[in-house]
């Protein structure tokens, strides 16, 4: 049974805060329900005390492996790179050779777009990914090993360059215009009209909504175009934290996320959790929710910052050597 004071500070955050995707409501049902993942109040407000003690840095948006250049272009950018930035783990990880050294996973991913945006003015256009090759697409996202899930990346590509060139005239730039400054709003629009950013699941016969790439999306454009243009939003403040598979893993490692022990052996062994599984959405959910719960904990301590750049700052933390941080869980899917 969820502790009354858990259950009552998800109540509390519930009706401080827009939740106009119900992200959060649908999540706490599970939070409430969940079996194998619990979420620790005392230990999230400890981590906030000491957070509060030190600077919680947002990071800037990385122009030197992002494509940028200020136009429409740039939205058909990170429309495409958001379409692919999923399941990137593997053994070994797929990496792509860069001038100097290389990158791997999402980093490896932007970077490999950018170039072929560069090389080629006609890559980005919406016509060319709905016809888009397995094999162009293979040179672009050439590495060490070939992508993980490559079939469902190809799909993703040509149903981007379908929708966009039959339902908004060629143009990203369109879709986001159309959401007139509201970022939830864009987020819905595109799960609404784009199926493979649509990231929904049912818990014990409930829907539940996580779309998590739909959300990133948003708060990329703010990044890449400094909440200026197509990354002017009013209300950024209104979507939740993205839910992958990073954020646990380090929110574990803080004693802020628990598991069951069953369910730790099975992550821990590196073992695949299976997609919709009740383990894999109690972990996504509860996730989102130790983030809000710990944004919520920084207010009280003085220190304000939205859920985007919460998951900015964990995302960062994530990449590097954290104490007691154990495997993330995996599961072969599209939407993270």
């Amino acid at each position: 049974m969820l502790p009354k004071s858990l259950n009552a500070a998800l109540l509390t955050v519930l009706a401080e805060r827009a939740d106009p995707l119900q992200v959060l409501t649908t999540c706490a049902d599970v939070v409430r329900h969940a079996q194998v993942v619990a979420l620790d109040l005392k230990r999230i407000t400890t981590v906030a005390q000491v957070l509060a003690l030190r600077p919680v840095p947002v990071p800037e948006w990385n122009f030197q492996y992002h494509f940028f250049d200020d136009s429409a272009r740039t939205v058909n950018y990170i429309f495409l790179l958001d379409a692919l930035n999923f399941s990137f783990w593997g053994e070994p990880k797929w990496s792509a050779a860069r001038v100097r050294g290389e990158l791997d996973g999402y980093w490896a991913l932007a970077a490999a777009l950018k170039r072929a945006a560069e090389r080629d003015p006609n890559f980005l256009d919406a016509d060319h990914l709905a016809n888009i090759s397995p094999d162009e697409l293979s040179r672009a996202l050439r590495g060490n090993v070939e992508i993980p899930m490559f079939i469902e990346r190809w799909r993703n590509v040509q149903e981007l360059g379908r929708v966009l060139r039959d339902h908004f005239g060629g143009s990203a730039a369109r879709l986001v215009e159309q959401a007139n400054g509201d970022a939830a709003a864009l987020a819905g629009l595109v799960a609404q009209n784009i199926t493979s950013f649509h990231d929904t699941t049912l818990y014990r016969g409930r829907a539940v909504r996580l779309f998590k790439r739909a959300q990133i999306l948003a708060g990329d454009l703010y990044g890449s175009f400094g909440g200026k243009k197509w990354g002017a939003f009013k209300n950024l403040q209104d979507l939740t934290a993205f839910a992958d598979y990073k954020l646990p893993q380090i929110l574990r490692a803080w004693g802020t996320l628990q598991y069951a022990p069953l369910l730790a052996r099975r992550v821990d062994a590196k073992k695949a959790l299976a997609k919709d599984s009740a383990e894999e959405i109690e972990i996504r959910a509860s996730m989102l929710w130790a983030v809000e719960l710990l944004r919520h904990a920084l207010r009280q301590f003085g220190r304000e910052l939205t859920s985007v750049q919460m998951d900015w700052f964990l995302w960062e933390s994530s990449q590097r050597t954290v104490k007691g941080m154990k495997p993330y869980h995996r599961v072969r899917t599209i939407y993270y």
